[in-house]
Protein backbone atom coordinates (compact mmCIF):
# COMPACT_ATOMS: atom_id res chain seq x y z
CA UNK A 1 0.00 0.00 0.00
CA UNK A 2 2.89 2.35 0.74
CA UNK A 3 4.21 2.02 -2.81
CA UNK A 4 0.72 2.66 -4.15
CA UNK A 5 0.45 5.92 -2.20
CA UNK A 6 3.88 6.92 -3.46
CA UNK A 7 2.71 6.23 -7.01
CA UNK A 8 -0.27 8.55 -6.48
CA UNK A 9 2.05 11.26 -5.18
CA UNK A 10 4.26 10.84 -8.24
CA UNK A 11 1.20 11.47 -10.39
CA UNK A 12 0.34 14.78 -8.70
CA UNK A 13 0.71 16.57 -12.03
CA UNK A 14 -1.92 14.28 -13.53
CA UNK A 15 -4.15 14.87 -10.51
CA UNK A 16 -3.82 18.62 -11.00
CA UNK A 17 -4.63 18.25 -14.70
CA UNK A 18 -7.72 16.13 -13.99
CA UNK A 19 -9.01 18.66 -11.46
CA UNK A 20 -8.39 21.57 -13.82
CA UNK A 21 -9.92 19.86 -16.85
CA UNK A 22 -12.92 18.73 -14.81
CA UNK A 23 -13.62 22.29 -13.67
CA UNK A 24 -13.28 23.63 -17.21
CA UNK A 25 -15.60 20.97 -18.62
CA UNK A 26 -18.47 21.86 -16.25
CA UNK A 27 -19.40 25.11 -18.03
CA UNK A 28 -17.29 24.87 -21.17
CA UNK A 29 -20.07 25.71 -23.64
CA UNK A 30 -22.08 28.12 -21.49
CA UNK A 31 -22.27 31.85 -22.14
CA UNK A 32 -21.70 32.80 -18.50
CA UNK A 33 -18.79 30.40 -18.10
CA UNK A 34 -17.18 30.38 -14.66
CA UNK A 35 -19.81 32.81 -13.33
CA UNK A 36 -22.02 29.74 -12.92
CA UNK A 37 -19.87 28.73 -9.94
CA UNK A 38 -21.54 31.64 -8.11
CA UNK A 39 -24.87 31.71 -9.92
CA UNK A 40 -25.65 27.99 -9.57
CA UNK A 41 -25.75 27.86 -5.73
CA UNK A 42 -27.56 31.22 -5.68
CA UNK A 43 -30.34 29.99 -7.99
CA UNK A 44 -30.57 26.78 -5.98
CA UNK A 45 -31.27 28.81 -2.85
CA UNK A 46 -33.85 30.99 -4.62
CA UNK A 47 -35.76 27.94 -5.88
CA UNK A 48 -36.00 26.25 -2.48
CA UNK A 49 -36.75 29.52 -0.67
CA UNK A 50 -39.66 30.10 -3.05
CA UNK A 51 -40.87 26.52 -2.58
CA UNK A 52 -40.65 26.37 1.21
CA UNK A 53 -41.44 29.96 2.22
CA UNK A 54 -43.75 31.20 -0.54
CA UNK A 55 -45.51 28.02 -1.68
CA UNK A 56 -45.56 25.99 1.56
CA UNK A 57 -45.92 29.08 3.75
CA UNK A 58 -43.10 28.38 6.20
CA UNK A 59 -42.70 31.36 8.52
CA UNK A 60 -39.29 32.96 8.95
CA UNK A 61 -39.76 33.42 12.68
CA UNK A 62 -37.32 31.57 14.96
CA UNK A 63 -34.22 32.44 12.91
CA UNK A 64 -33.25 33.80 9.53
CA UNK A 65 -34.41 30.99 7.29
CA UNK A 66 -32.73 32.36 4.16
CA UNK A 67 -29.29 32.12 5.79
CA UNK A 68 -30.17 28.73 7.29
CA UNK A 69 -31.16 27.53 3.83
CA UNK A 70 -28.14 28.84 1.93
CA UNK A 71 -25.65 27.26 4.35
CA UNK A 72 -27.42 23.91 4.11
CA UNK A 73 -27.81 23.94 0.33
CA UNK A 74 -24.23 25.01 -0.39
CA UNK A 75 -22.87 22.28 1.88
CA UNK A 76 -25.26 19.74 0.37
CA UNK A 77 -24.26 20.76 -3.15
CA UNK A 78 -20.65 19.88 -2.36
CA UNK A 79 -21.63 16.54 -0.80
CA UNK A 80 -24.10 15.41 -3.48
CA UNK A 81 -22.03 16.52 -6.48
CA UNK A 82 -18.91 14.85 -5.07
CA UNK A 83 -20.70 11.57 -4.46
CA UNK A 84 -22.33 11.60 -7.88
CA UNK A 85 -19.23 12.53 -9.88
CA UNK A 86 -16.70 10.43 -7.95
CA UNK A 87 -18.83 7.29 -8.24
CA UNK A 88 -18.63 7.52 -12.05
CA UNK A 89 -15.02 8.70 -12.24
CA UNK A 90 -13.27 5.45 -13.19
CA UNK A 91 -15.85 4.59 -15.84
CA UNK A 92 -15.59 8.10 -17.24
CA UNK A 93 -11.87 7.69 -17.87
CA UNK A 94 -12.00 4.05 -18.95
CA UNK A 95 -10.34 4.84 -22.29
CA UNK A 96 -7.29 6.31 -20.53
CA UNK A 97 -7.14 3.50 -17.99
CA UNK A 98 -6.98 0.87 -20.73
CA UNK A 99 -4.01 2.60 -22.37
CA UNK A 100 -1.89 3.92 -19.49
CA UNK A 101 -0.73 2.24 -16.29
CA UNK A 102 -1.58 4.50 -13.36
CA UNK A 103 -3.26 4.27 -9.94
CA UNK A 104 -7.03 4.15 -10.46
CA UNK A 105 -7.74 5.80 -7.09
CA UNK A 106 -6.53 9.08 -8.57
CA UNK A 107 -9.77 9.49 -10.54
CA UNK A 108 -12.31 9.62 -7.66
CA UNK A 109 -9.76 11.72 -5.79
CA UNK A 110 -9.66 14.30 -8.59
CA UNK A 111 -13.44 14.70 -8.69
CA UNK A 112 -13.64 15.08 -4.92
CA UNK A 113 -11.08 17.90 -4.97
CA UNK A 114 -12.70 19.61 -7.95
CA UNK A 115 -15.99 19.79 -6.06
CA UNK A 116 -14.12 21.26 -3.10
CA UNK A 117 -13.10 24.10 -5.40
CA UNK A 118 -16.75 24.63 -6.32
CA UNK A 119 -17.66 24.72 -2.63
CA UNK A 120 -15.20 27.56 -2.04
CA UNK A 121 -17.19 29.64 -4.54
CA UNK A 122 -20.35 28.61 -2.72
CA UNK A 123 -18.90 30.07 0.47
CA UNK A 124 -18.84 33.45 -1.29
CA UNK A 125 -22.62 33.17 -1.73
CA UNK A 126 -22.94 32.23 1.96
CA UNK A 127 -20.84 35.26 2.96
CA UNK A 128 -23.07 37.56 0.88
CA UNK A 129 -26.21 36.21 2.61
CA UNK A 130 -24.61 36.58 6.04
CA UNK A 131 -23.59 40.17 5.29
CA UNK A 132 -26.95 41.09 3.75
CA UNK A 133 -28.82 39.77 6.80
CA UNK A 134 -26.49 41.40 9.31
CA UNK A 135 -25.07 38.15 10.69
CA UNK A 136 -21.39 38.32 11.63
CA UNK A 137 -19.81 34.96 12.52
CA UNK A 138 -18.05 34.88 15.90
CA UNK A 139 -14.69 33.42 16.86
CA UNK A 140 -16.13 29.96 16.18
CA UNK A 141 -15.49 30.56 12.47
CA UNK A 142 -11.89 29.40 13.10
CA UNK A 143 -13.29 25.85 13.04
CA UNK A 144 -14.39 26.22 9.41
CA UNK A 145 -11.20 24.63 7.95
CA UNK A 146 -11.59 21.75 10.42
CA UNK A 147 -15.17 21.04 9.31
CA UNK A 148 -14.14 21.31 5.67
CA UNK A 149 -11.34 18.80 6.29
CA UNK A 150 -13.77 16.34 7.89
CA UNK A 151 -16.16 16.81 4.96
CA UNK A 152 -13.36 16.26 2.44
CA UNK A 153 -12.15 13.05 4.14
CA UNK A 154 -15.75 11.82 4.40
CA UNK A 155 -16.32 12.40 0.67
CA UNK A 156 -12.99 10.82 -0.25
CA UNK A 157 -14.00 7.65 1.58
CA UNK A 158 -17.36 7.48 -0.19
CA UNK A 159 -15.77 8.32 -3.55
CA UNK A 160 -13.13 5.59 -3.32
CA UNK A 161 -15.74 3.01 -2.37
CA UNK A 162 -18.42 3.89 -4.92
CA UNK A 163 -15.97 4.39 -7.81
CA UNK A 164 -14.63 0.87 -7.32
CA UNK A 165 -18.01 -0.80 -6.82
CA UNK A 166 -19.53 1.01 -9.81
CA UNK A 167 -17.01 -0.62 -12.14
CA UNK A 168 -18.40 -4.07 -11.35
CA UNK A 169 -22.03 -3.20 -10.58
CA UNK A 170 -23.17 -0.62 -13.12
CA UNK A 171 -26.61 -0.40 -11.51
CA UNK A 172 -25.02 1.50 -8.63
CA UNK A 173 -25.15 4.66 -10.74
CA UNK A 174 -28.94 4.43 -11.08
CA UNK A 175 -29.41 3.46 -7.44
CA UNK A 176 -27.31 6.39 -6.20
CA UNK A 177 -29.67 8.83 -7.90
CA UNK A 178 -32.45 7.72 -5.56
CA UNK A 179 -30.16 7.30 -2.54
CA UNK A 180 -28.94 10.89 -2.88
CA UNK A 181 -32.54 12.09 -3.07
CA UNK A 182 -33.40 10.17 0.11
CA UNK A 183 -30.33 11.57 1.89
CA UNK A 184 -31.40 15.09 0.95
CA UNK A 185 -34.80 14.77 2.61
CA UNK A 186 -33.43 12.73 5.52
CA UNK A 187 -30.95 15.49 6.37
CA UNK A 188 -31.74 18.96 7.77
CA UNK A 189 -30.99 20.79 4.53
CA UNK A 190 -34.28 22.65 4.07
CA UNK A 191 -35.74 21.88 7.51
CA UNK A 192 -34.33 22.07 11.04
CA UNK A 193 -33.46 18.81 12.79
CA UNK A 194 -35.52 19.56 15.88
CA UNK A 195 -38.72 19.01 13.91
CA UNK A 196 -38.19 15.23 13.92
CA UNK A 197 -38.05 15.24 17.71
CA UNK A 198 -41.54 16.79 17.71
CA UNK A 199 -42.94 14.29 15.18
CA UNK A 200 -45.27 11.41 16.02
CA UNK A 201 -42.79 8.80 14.77
CA UNK A 202 -39.79 9.61 17.01
CA UNK A 203 -37.35 10.03 14.13
CA UNK A 204 -34.78 12.10 15.98
CA UNK A 205 -32.19 9.35 15.43
CA UNK A 206 -32.24 10.17 11.71
CA UNK A 207 -30.38 13.39 12.54
CA UNK A 208 -28.38 12.13 15.51
CA UNK A 209 -26.69 9.33 13.54
CA UNK A 210 -26.68 10.96 10.11
CA UNK A 211 -23.14 12.11 9.18
CA UNK A 212 -24.48 14.56 6.61
CA UNK A 213 -26.73 16.13 9.25
CA UNK A 214 -23.80 16.45 11.67
CA UNK A 215 -21.64 18.11 9.00
CA UNK A 216 -24.33 20.52 7.77
CA UNK A 217 -25.34 21.51 11.31
CA UNK A 218 -21.68 22.11 12.17
CA UNK A 219 -21.41 24.67 9.37
CA UNK A 220 -24.53 26.42 10.65
CA UNK A 221 -23.27 26.35 14.25
CA UNK A 222 -20.09 28.31 13.48
CA UNK A 223 -21.40 30.59 10.74
CA UNK A 224 -24.89 31.39 11.95
CA UNK A 225 -25.59 30.36 15.56
CA UNK A 226 -22.24 31.41 17.13
CA UNK A 227 -21.72 28.04 18.82
CA UNK A 228 -19.02 25.38 18.60
CA UNK A 229 -19.69 22.40 16.33
CA UNK A 230 -20.34 18.82 17.40
CA UNK A 231 -16.70 17.81 17.90
CA UNK A 232 -17.54 14.27 18.98
CA UNK A 233 -19.71 13.66 15.92
CA UNK A 234 -17.09 15.18 13.61
CA UNK A 235 -14.35 13.09 15.23
CA UNK A 236 -16.34 9.88 14.72
CA UNK A 237 -16.96 10.76 11.06
CA UNK A 238 -13.28 11.57 10.54
CA UNK A 239 -11.97 8.36 12.15
CA UNK A 240 -14.42 6.10 10.32
CA UNK A 241 -13.82 7.86 7.01
CA UNK A 242 -10.05 7.69 7.42
CA UNK A 243 -10.31 3.97 8.18
CA UNK A 244 -12.37 3.41 5.04
CA UNK A 245 -9.83 5.38 2.97
CA UNK A 246 -6.95 3.24 4.24
CA UNK A 247 -8.89 0.02 3.57
CA UNK A 248 -9.92 1.15 0.09
CA UNK A 249 -6.42 2.28 -0.93
CA UNK A 250 -5.12 -1.07 0.22
CA UNK A 251 -7.87 -2.77 -1.78
CA UNK A 252 -7.11 -0.68 -4.88
CA UNK A 253 -3.41 -1.56 -4.67
CA UNK A 254 -4.17 -5.29 -4.66
CA UNK A 255 -7.12 -5.45 -7.07
CA UNK A 256 -6.58 -2.85 -9.80
CA UNK A 257 -5.97 -5.63 -12.33
CA UNK A 258 -9.62 -6.62 -11.88
CA UNK A 259 -10.70 -3.12 -12.90
CA UNK A 260 -8.74 -3.34 -16.13
CA UNK A 261 -10.27 -6.74 -16.95
CA UNK A 262 -13.81 -5.46 -16.47
CA UNK A 263 -13.26 -2.25 -18.42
Amino acid sequence: MKSYIQEILKRKDLLYYLIKSGLKAEHRNSYLGYFWWLLDPLLNVVVYFFLVVIVLGRENDEFNYAVFLVIGLVAWRWISSSISSASKSILRYSSIINQVSLPKAIFPLSFTFSQLFNYLFGLIVVAVFLLFNGIIPGWEVVFLPLIMLVTLVFLMAIGFFLAYINVFVRDIDNIMTHVIRVLFYASPIIWEGGRLARSDYNLEWVVDYNPIAIIVDSYRDILMFHTTPDFIGLAVIFVISLTVIVLMINHYSKNEHKIIKVL
